[in-house]
């Protein structure tokens, strides 16, 4: 009878670790604050962040920004938490609704975004440039401005171009930041 009811108490641990997730509405630009806010008062809460990249003076830099802006996902960490205090945490505006039903995500599917996130943030800035070898582009290099090559090679740091100027054709390597795709 007692190993019943401890199969039972961990089945009941398993099915809540797999309970849905609730979606959170955050205010402007405060998603951080959200966040910190939701775990400092125990509840299991998520912010999915993208690697992407900015252009800046200094050439291009990877930032990380959140993939689904103003939304955060939060659950309880025990099954006898309410989600209740949600709505008052500083930072988030409200719980997302439909009608009168909270909106959740699924477990597996937060586990989908997870994967995602984690192999986007480990690319370096070569796998995340939308330049790749044989795709047209254009100089925006104020020696080369307007002139249009071919990618021929892609680092984290510049990029290889050919480029036919004056009957010849020249292999120029520039930063990402210096082309666009044509």
């Amino acid at each position: 009878m007692n190993v019943e009811t401890n199969n039972e108490i961990g089945a009941s641990a398993q099915a809540f670790a797999n309970s849905s997730w609730y979606l959170t509405y955050a205010r402007p630009r405060l998603e951080t604050v959200a966040l910190q806010n939701l775990q400092q008062q125990g509840f299991d809460a998520y912010l999915p962040l993208y690697k992407s990249l900015k252009k800046t003076d200094a050439g291009i830099k990877a930032i990380f920004v959140p993939m689904f802006p103003r939304y955060v996902f939060v659950r309880p960490s025990h099954p006898a938490q309410s989600i209740a205090p949600v709505r008052s945490t500083r930072g988030v505006a409200q719980l997302v609704q439909f009608g009168n039903e909270l909106a959740t995500i699924r477990a597996d599917a937060l586990d989908a975004i997870r994967q995602f996130e984690q192999q986007r943030n480990a690319a370096d800035v070569a796998e995340l440039s939308s330049l790749r070898p044989g795709h047209a582009v254009r100089f925006h290099n104020p020696a080369l401005s307007g002139l249009e090559g071919l990618v021929k090679s892609v680092s984290s740091l510049r990029v290889t171009v050919l480029l036919e100027f004056m009957g010849r054709e020249q292999l120029v390597s520039v930063e990402h930041h210096q082309l666009k795709v044509a």
